[in-house]
């Protein structure tokens, strides 16, 4: 089937190479010319496990290719909008700027029967302001939201763990959802659940799974708190209570929060579209899920000038991860970086490294001293700081090795990934969240 993906940013890409690696013959359109130049040589603009072998794949075969004119577009039989929905400038709600100008731009180049399917995140109820747009082109709107999880998100289009249509009723929706289960025919022939909804229940899909997820994470941290002043062990508590098969062991890892492009800007976004609705009161709880995750990040700080014996001043301090997450460079909301900017902002000496995200920290924050190489990074540091959960840090780094490079007995695990009980046999005062 033609296919074309509207955006070429983290999302779109994924798809519309993931789309060409199950056979579709795929245009992607994005305006920035130099991303579109950047894809049409092959190089992944960003990095993401896989992303880079079904990039070189797709163009070699011929099933790939890149254009910023949307003209090129015509002729596709679905239109996948995967546009960036960032939060309004001084305030909570999601900006719709991009998604409005993708669909005003493919309109003219609409034909009798094509799919227009949004995989945006986006308000409930967009989905039905933009439906009238594309059925007066002759064409039918689908929503059909992305779940995609950083790291894995080739995997998560090739192999989803459910595929979610969004259509209008009656005749038209129904071809709109066959032709959609055609184009993941792969997936749906493997037993995938592929459920068919309105248009509300779609886009609600979405930033609900969101909003739980965050909800789990910030309740662990939430417990986090706790224990830190009853000298509990939040791991162990998150142990104990994953056993019990409605909760679950995943998402319940405390540490310094969540963070990147998605979760905190569309729970803050959820919140505010339900107080548009008149029914802010339903996710309050959601304003409070955000203030904790925020507050986890001073505790990293704190943690770090108390076992600077209550100073950073001055003080070298190796801050081990940029990303906000592991297998990404994205930065954006990063946990990691906003605690490395506040110990800079403390007058630290603050060093960062990555193994992929150094160059898109330094673009935001040059204030900042990177090193590639992490056992540079921890030499003769004062105190080292474990912010994002990369392999090299968490598995890879002992504590003996540690020893190696600097006279400096400090480690502050913002993400309890480290062995507390090595590190202190090695001399380490270790300092974890919400762990005693």
């Amino acid at each position: 089937m033609r296919l074309s993906v509207i955006g070429c940013g983290y999302l779109g890409a994924v798809h519309a190479a993931a789309m060409a690696s199950i056979g579709h013959d795929v245009i992607g359109i994005d305006v920035d010319p130099r991303r579109i130049e950047s894809l049409t040589r092959g190089e992944a603009p960003f990095f993401e496990p896989g992303l880079q072998d079904l990039l070189t794949e797709g163009l070699q075969y011929g099933r790939l290719r890149f254009s910023t004119d949307v003209a090129n577009a015509a002729g596709a039989a679905v239109h996948f909008i995967g546009v960036g929905t960032p939060q309004q400038p001084g305030g909570d709600a999601a900006d719709l700027t991009f998604v409005n100008a993708a669909v005003d731009s493919l309109l003219p180049h609409l034909s009798e029967g094509d799919v227009v399917a949004g995989k945006s995140t986006v308000p409930v109820g967009t989905a039905a302001e933009l439906a009238p747009r594309v059925s007066a082109a002759g064409a039918t709107l689908v929503w059909n939201p992305e779940f995609l999880r950083e790291g894995w998100a080739v995997q998560d289009t090739i192999d989803p763990d459910r595929l979610v249509a969004g259509v209008p009723s009656g005749r038209d929706g129904e071809r709109a959802a066959e032709l959609l289960k055609d184009v993941y025919r792969p997936a749906v022939d493997k037993g995938t659940p592929f459920i068919v909804t309105d248009y509300a229940t779609a886009e609600l899909v979405k930033v609900a799974a969101n909003a739980f997820l965050a909800t789990k994470i910030s309740f662990i941290n939430a417990m986090a708190e706790i224990a830190e002043v009853t000298g509990a062990d939040v791991t162990q508590l998150a142990d104990a209570i994953g056993h019990d098969v409605r909760i679950g062991r995943r998402f319940l890892g405390a540490g310094i929060g969540f963070g990147g492009g998605c979760l905190p800007k569309d729970i803050r976004a959820f919140a505010a579209r339900a107080e548009e609705l008149g029914r802010g009161e339903s996710v309050n709880f959601l304003r409070e899920v955000d203030a904790i995750n925020l507050r986890r990040r001073d505790r990293a700080v704190e943690l770090v000038v108390e076992g600077l014996g209550g100073s950073v001043y001055g003080k070298k301090v190796a801050v081990l991860g940029a990303a906000f997450k592991p297998h990404s460079d994205d930065v954006r909301d990063s946990p990691a970086l906003d605690v490395a900017v506040r110990l800079n902002g403390l007058g630290a000496n603050v060093v960062v490294t990555d193994p992929q995200a150094i160059e898109n920290a330094r673009r935001l924050h040059p204030q900042l001293t990177y090193e590639a190489d992490r056992d540079e990074t921890i030499r003769d540091a004062d105190a080292v700081v474990l912010v994002t959960e990369w392999d090299e840090y968490r598995r890879e780094l002992t504590p003996d090795h540690a020893s190696t490079l600097t006279d400096g007995r400090v480690v502050v695990d913002g993400r309890n990934g480290l062995e507390a009980s090595a590190w202190r046999a090695a001399g380490w005062q270790y300092y974890g969240m919400g762990r005693p």
